[in-house]
């Protein structure tokens, strides 16, 4: 139990290291974006003392440490800023928080990341389980030629395939309200759904498939199946629970690339999630926006990778002791 705490321990320890190095990171690169908020609010026709005066008012005049060190330890107490879209040339400040900006949008990127892990998640471990059972045989083959097909396509060409083959009965714009119903919601982001299921179905499915393979080859199975026990036995009491480690950092992978790989579907869907605000931030020059937005998906890429870790470790303890 001692050694459990002390792992679990130093994992949350290297996740806010690294955290902490992406959110240099992060700031960094947007810091280095080309463009300037000030001149694009006032135009080319303003002034050296204008531009100046505005961007003290942002704060874009301090140095990048003063800036950095502004900003993260404003977020370690929840305020991420305020967004620069409400800044004008008048010298009127009608700019919002970022967390308000960001609370549906979120809201929307999680109820879509959500309803696809509930259907792409079951789905590939059904597949991945039935093709290694029936290994080499035209369904296994024909499962891992889709497959491959739908890893090869990017996001964006997928959602356009898909567009232009059910664009007739599907609605092709996922233009989601607050106020609407959850068949509603469901029946607009059907076509979204379905693009991202059909990426990480692909990856989840051969993964998993593969780790049953890998099994089902050592020793331990080949004595299962000499004394006497049936295919369901082996696969269910002998296989499955051996496998879960490898099968949980799969999905934990996938579910990680769920909220950070939503934002090409979001911007082809035009629907209203953290990803699509992220790309119309970098294009109006909305540096919080863009930099809070950064800051939630490694966020969340960091943490279901320590999930990852901490599922296997409770699904195979030998991991507790590596060699």
């Amino acid at each position: 139990m001692l050694r459990l705490v002390e792992v679990i321990g130093k994992r949350l320890l290297l996740g806010f290291v690294t955290l902490f190095i992406v959110s240099l990171l992060i700031f960094s690169a947007i810091s280095l974006l080309p463009g300037d908020f000030a001149q694009a609010v006032l135009g080319q026709s303003a002034t050296e003392e204008t531009l100046a005066a505005f961007r003290s008012g942002l704060g874009l005049d301090k140095p990048l440490f003063s800036r950095y060190f502004d900003w993260i330890t404003g977020v370690m107490r929840g305020d991420f800023g305020s967004s620069f879209s409400g800044r004008n040339s008048s010298g009127f400040d009608l700019s919002r928080p970022v967390l308000e900006i960001m609370a549906p949008k979120l809201r929307n990127t999680v109820f879509l990341a959500l309803v696809t892990a509930a259907v792409a998640v079951p789905l590939a471990l059904v597949l991945g389980l039935l093709t290694a059972l029936f290994r080499n045989s035209i369904f296994d083959r024909g499962a891992n030629g889709l497959t491959l097909t739908t890893i090869s396509a990017p996001e964006f060409f997928l959602a356009y395939i898909l567009i232009i083959a059910f664009g007739g009965f599907l609605p092709t714009i996922a233009n989601v309200k607050p106020d609407m119903g959850v068949l509603e919601r469901l029946r607009l982001i059907s076509l979204p759904t379905i693009t991202l299921t059909l990426v990480i179905v692909a990856h989840m499915m051969r993964m998993t498939r593969a780790a049953i393979i890998n099994l089902l080859a050592s020793p331990y199975i080949e004595m299962a199946r000499l004394s006497g026990a049936s295919q369901t036995e082996i696969i269910f009491r002998h296989a499955l629970p051996n496998a879960w480690a490898p099968i949980a950092t799969v999905i934990a992978f996938n579910l990680a690339y769920l909220v950070v790989g939503v934002v090409v579907v979001e911007v082809v869907f035009t629907y209203e999630g953290i990803g699509k605000l992220m790309v119309d931030s970098v294009g109006s020059r909305d540096i919080p926006v863009v930099q809070a937005c950064a800051l939630i998906f490694a966020a969340t890429y960091i943490l279901l990778n320590l999930l990852a870790d901490l599922v296997g470790i409770l699904t195979n303890p030998r991991l507790l002791h590596p060699r």
